[in-house]
């Protein structure tokens, strides 16, 4: 049993991890920016608005709309806010976040600041490395609310760290893997979304599995390649928390990001297909992110570069899709 865990955001991620938590936690604490979800909830027994398939007893669950109020009477943070938001939502924080433990549930980047969450939070509150970890691996969150077996990896600079968090996490339809690389695996869940989109948008333009299994060959290619540029350690990167979490994303009914790139194919623009779904699609926000980053470090990333120029330069999906095939082997 941990001290004082609490949740920090209300969508469907969040909802599943705050169901993990009560599998080991007599109670926990939660952040959910709105009053009247959090009213709604607690009359309900469930969250109104995501994973409302999963029930909860209201009873064991401390529930506040000021983030500080939950930030002062918890230990351990679990941050599962989409990444657009995160910015907005600790920028309310005035408490001292040095002595806390946060362990990052976003698959995304700072917009802007181009930064991946740990490398945010260890500059913006001096939080030491050691007591910042992430979560990652293959799991969808109505896989969790339903109990189907489901496997997570958590991550810390220091691996006794991240294996003292994973019990925390560790349930009969849980399991959990331990790693030391934190900036692998947070790039690694930032790009499997991109690759995602491109998955869903190739299948709107009626190219086959067979395609599609090049495309995703090629996309864990692209990911193994710009984490070795941003570190350069020894990585097994078809493990479950790479290889596991691309695939179920790229393949997944579930998936909002291949969701987002079967519209964006079809022929929705970007901003009725963000409308449309009522969700975050991480990997519109992450494409470009990594194209940004690199910029600087000049990876051959093609597949990250034909989702920006048809999400953010507004180029025809056929013809650039067509002209990626060319590209890859």
């Amino acid at each position: 049993m941990f001290n004082r865990v609490a949740i920090l955001g209300s969508g469907s991620w969040a909802t599943a991890l705050a169901k993990i938590a009560l599998q080991n936690q007599p109670k926990i604490n939660w952040y959910i920016r709105r009053q009247e979800v959090i009213d709604e909830f607690i009359a309900t027994g469930k969250n109104p608005s995501y994973l409302s398939i999963a029930q909860f007893d209201t009873s064991r669950i401390r529930f506040s709309s000021d983030i500080n109020s939950i930030i002062s009477q918890s230990d351990i943070l679990i941050l599962a806010i989409p990444s657009p938001y995160v910015r907005q939502s600790l920028n309310k924080i005035r408490r001292n976040m040095t002595h806390k433990i946060v362990i990052s549930a976003v698959k995304g980047m700072i917009p802007d600041e181009n930064m991946v969450v740990t490398d945010y939070l260890h500059s913006r509150f001096n939080i030491p490395m050691e007591q910042l970890g992430i979560i990652a691996g293959p799991c969808h969150a109505e896989e969790i609310a339903l109990e189907r077996l489901s496997y997570l990896t958590i991550g810390c600079e220091k691996l006794e760290h991240a294996e003292e968090w994973a019990s925390l996490f560790r349930t009969p339809f849980v399991h959990t893997t331990t790693s030391t690389d934190v900036v692998g695996l947070e790039y690694s869940s930032v790009m499997k979304n991109i690759y995602a989109i491109a998955a869903g948008m190739c299948q709107s333009l009626h190219y086959g599995d067979n395609f599609i299994s090049v495309l995703m060959t090629n996309a864990i290619q692209e990911i193994q390649r710009f984490a070795a540029a941003t570190s350069p350690v020894h990585r097994d990167i078809t493990a479950s928390g790479y290889l596991g979490d691309m695939l179920v994303t790229a393949y997944s009914k579930f998936s909002r990001n291949r969701q987002f790139g079967q519209m964006v194919g079809m022929g929705y623009s970007v901003k009725a297909a963000q409308m449309e779904m009522e969700m975050v699609a991480e990997g519109y926000y992450g494409t470009r992110a990594i194209y940004l980053a690199n910029q600087r470090m000049q990876v051959a990333l093609p597949i990250v570069d034909a989702m920006y120029a048809i999400l953010y330069d507004r180029q025809s999906p056929m013809s650039v899709i067509k002209a990626l095939t060319t590209k890859l082997r």
